[in-house]
């Protein structure tokens, strides 16, 4: 699934993109609501971003892992067999396939705004 989120722009001296991963699955409102929590903090904060979606239950490992625990946002590239997604444009959501969680979990269940906003301070300054 590919969704847009803030481009960058050619003013922009920031070359920091915030990168996330979120587990989720069909028909999960949580899942939804998350998402659509994070689109609107993001376009808040006027950053560049992208977000990969992975559905836990397309891989029997991530519903072992995840179970009920959805939806996860990790700040970080979901694993993919070897291959690296680029950068691209600012704001991509893309699917992962085959992942494993990578990277640092910043929330479950409801975004946590606190905790995004001190991951961002971290590493955007």
């Amino acid at each position: 699934m590919t969704q847009l989120g803030p481009h960058l722009t050619s003013h922009s001296t920031s070359h920091f993109t915030p990168h996330f991963t979120l587990y989720s699955r069909s028909y999960c409102h949580l899942c939804e609501d998350m998402l659509a929590a994070l689109r609107a903090f993001m376009a808040r904060t006027g950053l560049p971003w992208r977000v990969d979606v992975v559905d836990v239950d397309a891989d029997p490992q991530l519903t072992d892992i995840f179970d009920e625990r959805v939806p996860v946002l990790f700040a970080g590239v979901a694993e993919r067999d070897g291959a690296e997604e680029s950068a691209g444009s600012a704001g991509k959501v893309g699917e992962a396939g085959e992942a494993g969680p990578a990277g640092q979990e910043i929330c479950h269940y409801f975004l946590d705004e606190a905790a995004l906003q001190r991951y961002l301070a971290q590493h955007h300054g």
